[in-house]
């Protein structure tokens, strides 16, 4: 049933972008949707893919430090586990304010260090540092949770084994912690960039005006007042799940290349 809704749901998407689904009039197969935003399309979706790699990027780092210190099984890792636990609940649009509040120019940091004027442009900067902070906040406890559960299993055998035979931490982690991770970590990188890629919410809020990241233009256009703006919408819609999907296939290829998977 979801695969029907998701399926119909980019056909509907495809063939409107394509004005077969026309509001009104006839309809007529036409790349004018495409073409309408042209112009705008390739920074929208650089900056896209931008904000996603960083988030990701750090967003994994965090995340399989988070889990190698869970692990551990100590009582800082079941602090650091129960933090994570506590952040994934909560919506994006909730850490966006939150971190809107933290970093702004009159936020709580500000206020705190007593920069005044001083203080960098975090929220709606030129740099999308607010963004990719909520993106890596918010979605390092996800990966977190995903690596430790692959670890937990079967990673503390290999481990002893290895420092029984004279391993030290670095060559531990190297050798077996992250080989043995990387499945997981790799799955989970995937829908951090996916989800990233593709959500409005946080850049919309914390980001600048201009240029806007793709799922931003969509949602601008969509709520246009003009009703002949949809198939551009559509336009945009189309364009972020097609990268959304190569970013997908790309991951999965890469999967079969780690013996762990196969």
């Amino acid at each position: 049933m979801a695969s029907f809704v998701v399926l119909g749901g980019l056909l509907t998407a495809a063939a409107q972008s394509l004005g077969l689904l026309p509001l009104t009039g006839s309809p007529t197969l036409t790349l004018a949707a495409y073409t309408a935003g042209a112009p705008d399309l390739p920074a929208a979706i650089g900056l896209s893919l931008a904000i996603a790699a960083a988030s990701t990027i750090a967003a994994s780092v965090v995340g399989f430090t988070a889990a190698l210190i869970i692990v551990q099984g100590r009582w800082y890792g079941r602090v650091v586990a129960a933090l994570s636990t506590l952040t994934i609940p909560f919506p994006h649009i909730v850490g966006a304010a939150s971190v809107g509040l933290l970093l702004s120019d009159f936020g709580l940091l500000s206020r705190l260090t007593g920069a005044g004027n001083a203080w960098p442009q975090l929220v709606g900067g030129p740099l999308w540092i607010a963004v990719i902070a909520d993106y890596s906040w918010k979605e390092s406890a996800f990966v977190a949770l995903v690596v430790t559960a692959a670890l937990i299993t079967r990673s503390t055998g290999y481990d002893e084994t290895a420092a029984l035979l004279g391993a030290g931490r670095l060559r531990r982690l190297r050798h077996v912690l992250l080989p043995l991770s990387l499945p997981a970590l790799t799955v989970a990188a995937t829908i951090v960039f996916v989800y990233t890629f593709g959500s409005y919410e946080v850049a919309w809020l914390l980001g600048r005006p201009d240029p806007e990241p793709l799922p931003v233009m969509a949602l601008r256009v969509f709520g246009s007042a003009s009703l002949t703006s949809r198939p551009e919408a559509a336009a945009l819609a189309v364009v972020t799940t097609i990268v959304s999907f190569g970013t997908a296939t790309a991951a999965f290829a890469l999967l079969k290349r780690i013996p762990l998977w196969r």
